[in-house]
């Protein structure tokens, strides 16, 4: 029997936020499957994944920089598009809850950087590809959201992510007739195990504790299966809308959340 083919092979693809976590799990699979894949971070423990794709015998190729900066997503898809001369596909990861508690408890500080933190990089990030996108006709965006946008003590990260499922729709019906195909995926809890670079590195007291509990287990009751998933759980379904297997999908929200709609 003759092996399937690779879904990216020749395929230029960057992924946001690819030093850890569901990021890392993307990137590691699209380099197998074929993908010359761009990691985009501004952490430089990404070299690690770059190492480890390279191991492998695949493509891979660091870009450091800060994706809440829309100067700093534009040159990083410069830098990208520079390699092959195109970019196929564009996974917009970097998100995630810094603080969690009622909404009464932010300051108004911590709203601003959960909104910076969740909503910019993918908002920015897919104004930068754009051109490059329109320019080659055509290219597939997936934005990762969360099922947290029905959710409790994440309000304000909660936002976000609704922002990028209306930024999602909205990209997609915007773009459909230039052959840009833009999905998003929402994950419920997913083990990433402990975290290298903390989001938040402030000591939980024990009220904090049972706030956090408190989402933990909203989560697990919301869920079909009552369990957290896996990176890999998640990278499968990117994955797929990445790919030219989805290519009647778009402006798409899927929930991988073990029966958690969000």
């Amino acid at each position: 029997m003759a092996a399937a083919p690779l879904r990216f092979g020749g395929k230029t693809a960057v992924v946001t936020g690819a030093a850890q976590g569901i990021g890392r799990a993307v990137a590691l699979r699209l380099a197998a499957e074929g993908a010359q894949v761009v990691l985009l971070d501004r952490s430089k423990i990404v070299d690690e994944v770059r190492a480890e794709i390279l191991a492998r015998g695949g493509q891979a190729t660091v870009v450091l920089a800060d994706v809440e900066q829309h100067a700093a997503c534009k040159k990083a898809m410069k830098k990208a598009a520079a390699l092959t001369g195109r970019i196929d596909v564009l996974v917009n990861n970097v998100g995630g809850t810094i603080w969690v508690q009622p909404f009464a408890a932010y300051g108004e500080a911590q709203i601003t950087a959960e909104i910076n933190r969740s909503l910019f990089p993918t908002l920015w990030c897919c104004h930068a590809v754009l051109p490059y996108m329109i320019k080659q006709g055509g290219g597939s965006i997936v934005n990762v959201s969360s099922t947290a946008t029905r959710g409790i003590h994440r309000v304000p990260y909660s936002a976000a992510k609704g922002g990028v499922n209306a930024l999602t729709t909205c990209l997609a019906f915007e773009y459909a007739q230039q052959g840009i195909r833009v999905n998003a995926v929402a994950p419920g809890g997913t083990d990433v195990g402990p975290r290298r670079i903390p989001r938040n590195t402030e000591a939980m007291d024990e009220q904090h504790r049972g706030w956090y509990q408190a989402i933990v287990d909203q989560t697990i009751d919301s869920t079909f299966v009552k369990r957290y998933g896996t990176p890999d759980e998640q990278a499968a379904a990117i994955l797929f809308l990445a790919s030219d297997e989805a290519s009647y999908i778009t402006g798409a929200t899927l929930p991988v959340a073990g029966g958690d709609a969000g």
